[in-house]
């Protein structure tokens, strides 16, 4: 068995379209995002994404729920749900202030078809300003 999960080989990647999300279909945008796929020290790929989102927004989704879920659109059939990804934020909680986010998937990704993406997009309630 196979513990190299990562789909992807070294590079940048752009994501079309990210968003952070809960059980009760709570979410939040992750703007500019892009994924870096990397060989570690150990000869194995990692991924590290980054994007801009108001660390507000994770601080308001967390309010009512322990499990953050993220969803990513390469394009095409390139869409993925990471489940309980690491999330890494600037600690500014003013309502108006973007700032970077940092995520890492703890653990494989879950390959989802594109009718199931726009399905889970359009149950959710997107956090506004």
């Amino acid at each position: 068995m196979t513990t190299e999960w990562v789909p992807f080989g070294n590079g940048e990647y752009i994501v079309l379209d990210a968003f952070l999300m809960t059980p009760d279909q709570q979410a939040a945008a992750i703007e500019k995002a892009y994924i870096e796929v990397s060989t570690g020290p150990r000869g194995r790929r990692q991924i590290m994404g980054k994007g801009m989102i108001r660390p507000f927004m994770i601080v308001e989704l967390h309010e009512n729920n322990d499990i953050i879920d993220l969803v990513i659109d390469l394009g095409g059939s390139f869409k993925y749900r990471l489940k309980k990804p690491v999330l890494k934020s600037g600690k500014v909680f003013s309502p108006a202030v973007n700032a970077l986010l940092q995520f890492f998937p703890s653990q494989p990704w879950e390959q989802i078809s594109e009718s199931e993406f726009h399905e889970i997009r359009k149950g959710l309630k997107f956090l506004t300003d």
